[in-house]
C-alpha cells in the first residue's frame, strides 16, 4: 500500500479523498491556490502546499508546480480526483516517471479513452453501439460547418477532453455554430488545458445512463451497475440516481455486462465510467468513457455499499479485483444525489461571495460532500459547486422525499443557490413518475416561468 498520497485537486473532491486516506491510515498531502487558502478541507491533510495564483492554469493545472510538490513531499502516489488534470495522459505519465503511481487508469488508457473521438473509434471496433460524430475540428468555422452539414443540425459542440458538461454548447444552425465555437474552445482551454472540439448530433430528450466499472491490472473487470444522470441543465448533471428508474432491469444489466466484457477484452484498468444515451427505439449508444472518479460516484456507493475511492487506491496499489469487489454485488434501495451550486436560481449565473451562513443538514442519514464551511468565500475562479447532498432509501419515492427534506434543511446565506430549482425538479410530476430525460430540467423551468406570467 502507498505510504503518502498527494491529492491534486480542491474543494469537495479533495475533502472526499482526504477523508478516505485518513480512514485507510495513509498519510496525505493537499494543495491549494491563493484563493483556496484557509478552506476547511486543508485541515484533513497531513501536509499542505501552496501551488500558486487563483487561476487554474497557474495552480491546479500547473503540472510543473504539482510535480515539485510530489518531489518535495515524497508522495509515492497522486490521486487527481475529477476535473483539472484527472484525464491528462501527459500528467499521469510524468507522475509515473517520478516513480510515483497515478491513481487512475494507466496513461495509455487516459490517452485512448480520455480523448473522446479516439475513444468512440476504439469502443466501436470492440462492439459498442455508437452514434454519429465528427472528427476533431480544425480551427475556424468552415470545417465545423461542413461537419455539421454531414451530421445534420442541430448539433452539440463538445470538448475532446474533459467532462462535467463544461464547454458543451448546442447549435441549431450555421450562424449559431459560428458563434459558439470560440466560446466552447475557450471554456475547454480554461478547464482542461486543451481546446480540441468535435460535434455530435443534438438529441433532445434521451435518457443519460452511465455504467460504473472497476478493474485491476491483471485482466479482472467488474461493473457496479448504472446511474441515471438525465436531469441536466445546460448539459451539466444536477440530480443523479441509482438504479435507473422505470427501465427493464434485464436489459440494463445486460448492457453493463457487455461493457465490462469490452473493457476486459481491451485490458482496461483501475476505474472508468462508460456514458451512454438511451432511447426506447434505438437502445443504448456510446457517448464517452470517463477515465476517472465521477462527481456522482456517491450514489453508486450508497446503492452498493462499496467505497469507490478506497477501491481505486487498492487497485492502483496492485490488488486484484476479487480482493476489492465481492463476486456478487447487489443494489440495495434507491440512492439520489443533488448538486448544490452557488448560483442565481433564475439566471443560473455563478454567485460568488462569503458564506455568512452555511449549515448543511445534520441528520446522520444524509450524506453531504463539501469543501466549504461557514465564513469561507466562494470565488469566481472555479466551478461554483457548494456541496453534494446524497440520500438512500428503500424506495425511489422515499429517497425523493428524503432529499427534498434534506435540501429544505440546508441553510445558506451570503450567496444565492440553486436549491429552489432542485425543489422544483424533485416535486415535478414527471420526475416523480420517473418520466426522466435530458430535457426535463428545461421543461420544469419553462413550466415555472409560465406560472409566473
Amino acid at each position: 500500500m502507498f505510504s503518502k498520497v498527494l491529492v491534486a485537486n480542491r474543494g469537495a473532491v479533495a475533502a472526499r479523498i482526504l477523508r478516505c486516506l485518513n480512514t485507510m491510515g495513509i498519510r496525505s498531502v493537499a494543495v491549494y491556490s491563493e484563493a483556496d487558502r484557509g478552506l476547511p478541507y486543508l485541515a484533513l491533510a497531513d501536509e499542505t502546499y501552496d501551488i500558486g495564483a487563483p487561476e487554474p492554469r497557474a495552480s491546479y493545472l500547473n503540472q510543473e508546480r504539482l510535480i515539485e510538490v510530489v518531489r518535495g513531499s515524497g508522495a509515492d502516489a497522486v490521486h487527481p480526483g475529477y476535473g483539472f488534470l484527472a484525464e491528462n495522459a501527459l500528467f499521469a505519465a510524468r507522475i509515473e516517471a517520478e516513480g510515483a503511481r497515478f491513481i487512475g487508469p494507466r496513461p495509455r488508457w487516459l490517452e485512448a479513452m480520455g480523448h473522446k473521438t479516439r475513444a468512440r473509434e476504439l469502443m466501436a471496433k470492440a462492439g459498442m453501439p455508437v452514434g454519429a460524430a465528427s472528427e476533431v475540428l480544425a480551427p475556424g468555422a468552415e470545417t465545423a460547418i461542413l461537419a455539421a452539414q454531414r451530421i445534420g443540425f442541430p448539433v452539440l459542440v463538445k470538448p475532446a477532453l474533459g467532462g462535467g458538461g463544461i464547454g458543451m454548447l448546442p447549435a441549431r444552425d450555421e450562424s449559431e455554430l459560428g458563434r459558439v465555437l470560440e466560446r466552447a474552445r475557450a471554456l475547454a482551454v480554461r478547464s482542461f488545458g486543451e481546446g480540441a472540439l468535435y460535434l455530435e448530433p443534438l438529441i433532445e430528450r434521451p435518457r443519460h445512463l452511465e455504467f460504473q466499472i472497476l478493474a485491476d491490472d491483471k485482466g479482472g473487470v467488474r461493473h457496479l451497475f448504472e446511474r441515471d444522470c438525465s436531469v441536466q441543465r445546460r448539459h451539466q448533471k444536477v440530480i443523479e440516481e441509482a438504479p435507473a428508474p422505470a427501465l427493464d432491469r434485464a436489459a440494463v444489466e445486460e448492457m453493463a455486462e457487455d461493457i465490462a466484457g469490452i473493457l476486459r477484452a481491451l485490458g482496461y484498468d483501475n476505474i472508468g465510467t462508460v456514458e451512454t444515451l438511451y432511447e426506447a427505439a434505438a437502445g443504448f449508444r456510446f457517448l464517452e468513457t470517463n477515465t476517472r472518479l465521477q462527481v456522482e460516484h456517491a450514489v453508486t456507493e450508497e446503492a452498493t455499499g462499496l467505497d469507490l475511492v478506497a477501491s481505486q487506491i487498492r487497485l492502483a496499489a496492485g490488488a486484484a479485483i476479487d480482493e476489492v469487489v465481492p463476486e456478487t454485488v447487489a443494489i440495495e434501495g434507491h440512492a439520489l444525489e443533488a448538486r448544490v451550486y452557488a448560483e442565481d436560481p433564475r439566471r443560473f449565473l455563478p454567485s460568488p461571495g462569503e458564506l455568512r451562513v452555511f449549515r448543511p443538514p445534520a441528520d446522520a442519514r444524509i450524506r453531504v460532500e463539501t469543501g466549504y464551511a461557514q465564513g469561507a468565500r466562494v470565488t469566481p475562479y472555479y466551478d461554483p459547486l457548494l456541496a453534494k447532498v446524497i440520500v438512500c432509501a428503500r424506495s425511489r419515492e422515499g429517497a425523493i422525499t428524503a432529499l427534498d427534506d434534506a435540501l429544505g434543511a440546508f441553510a445558506v446565506a451570503g450567496v444565492k443557490t440553486n436549491i429552489p430549482f432542485l425543489h422544483q425538479v424533485l416535486n415535478d410530476e414527471d420526475f416523480r413518475e420517473a418520466r426522466v430525460h435530458t430535457g426535463l430540467a428545461g421543461q420544469v423551468l419553462a413550466a415555472k416561468a409560465a406560472q409566473s406570467e
